[in-house]
């Protein structure tokens, strides 16, 4: 959705049109999207908040949210994807804030898989987001012996979010190697409980 070649978006933007009639029919109140781009980082946010407000524009009719999580690339600077948002500026289109996808540079250039090389400010990150989100994405990998995730201190995170006035859905995204989905999912649970609850 944020491809430069204006055909090329153009033809994403009508892709995701089958996704939003999906979702209705389902009923579903809201899509993920991803807003990737090739080019500057002023030409990839122009073309972005183009085509999110095209797609916009098109699940309003329906009543469908679209959503754009960091994933990669630009979208994991919050500041740019909150400036996008603000381009966009329609009441349907958001965020879904990932606690652990803030990876902007990688080896090689490489989209996925390789060496992370610099990352965003996770908590800074999440909270620029905030006021566009309209779901959050609780990320684990791996847990210390007392149950707290190692690579994201959830207090703080947690924090982030409380203060936001965020009162919304909070998915549960384990991607560790150690233990099972189950036992991950359930372990993230169990965290988000304990930490929402020492935050009352």
């Amino acid at each position: 959705l944020g491809d430069i070649d204006a055909q090329k978006r153009k033809q994403a933007v009508e892709n995701h049109y089958k996704w939003v009639d999906a979702a209705k029919f389902l009923g579903c109140t809201t899509i993920r999207v991803n807003a990737y781009g090739q080019g500057s980082a002023e030409e990839v946010q122009k073309a972005a908040i183009e085509g999110l407000s095209k797609l916009g524009e098109f699940a309003a009719k329906t009543g469908i949210n679209v959503i754009v999580e960091n994933h990669g690339g630009f979208t994991s600077n919050g500041e740019w994807l909150a400036s996008v948002m603000k381009g966009v500026n329609r009441k349907n289109v958001g965020t879904l804030p990932d606690f652990g996808n803030f990876c902007i540079k990688r080896e090689g250039g490489a989209q996925w898989g390789a060496k992370c090389i610099e990352e965003y400010d996770r908590y800074k990150g999440v909270a620029e987001m905030m006021p566009f989100a309209k779901g959050v994405s609780a990320k684990t990998h791996e847990f210390d012996e007392q149950g707290n995730c190692i690579e994201t201190d959830y207090v703080k995170m947690l924090k982030v979010v409380k203060d936001a006035g965020f009162k919304g859905y909070m998915g549960i995204e384990f991607e560790g190697e150690k233990l099972s989905e189950e036992e991950g999912i359930k372990k993230t649970k169990a965290l988000l409980e304990r930490v929402g609850a020492s935050l009352k």
